[in-house]
């Protein structure tokens, strides 16, 4: 199996169990004389299933992406530090730019004026090279999730 697989299955195996757990509550409980639409113990018994073999997936992704090497000397687990990094980067400079606008709201002279701390073009320079870099790590590490088995 390859790493990309395991991801997706992991994935699958997430949206399956958020589905089960609401069925499980929906039929948790029924009006006196009624019977439930599904019974709730198959479901939870299905959900177990599948968490066992979520938990089994959870290791060996880990496992894999510490010790399969992406390049630079780092492993597949410091690329995804790196790309979270470069994502929170990327969400604190948008902030930063949207922070430099000033609107146009002045009435009168009494009023009061803003004047910008940090230029706006500085910013998107650096949200552009921030995009960029994530964009091709992210792209990389895409690639290399389909050439890698699962240890």
């Amino acid at each position: 199996m390859k790493l990309a697989e395991a991801l997706i299955e992991r994935a699958e195996l997430k949206k399956k169990n958020a589905n089960l757990l609401n069925r499980i509550s929906d039929n948790a409980k029924v009006q006196e004389g009624d019977s439930p639409a599904e019974e709730p113990k198959e479901l939870i018994e299905q959900y177990e299933r599948n968490m066992e073999r979520f938990l089994w997936l959870v290791r060996k992704i880990n496992e894999t992406n510490s010790k399969t090497t992406f390049g630079n000397g780092i492993s597949i687990s410091d690329a995804i530090a790196l790309r979270e990094c470069l994502g929170a980067k990327h969400r604190a400079y948008q902030n930063i730019y949207t922070s430099t606008k000033i609107s146009a709201r002045r009435y009168g002279q009494s009023e009061i004026k803003f004047v910008r701390c940090i230029e706006p073009k500085d910013v998107q320079k650096q949200i552009d090279k921030l995009a960029k870099e994530y964009r091709e790590l992210d792209t990389k590490l895409q690639g290399i999730n389909w050439t890698v088995d699962l240890v």
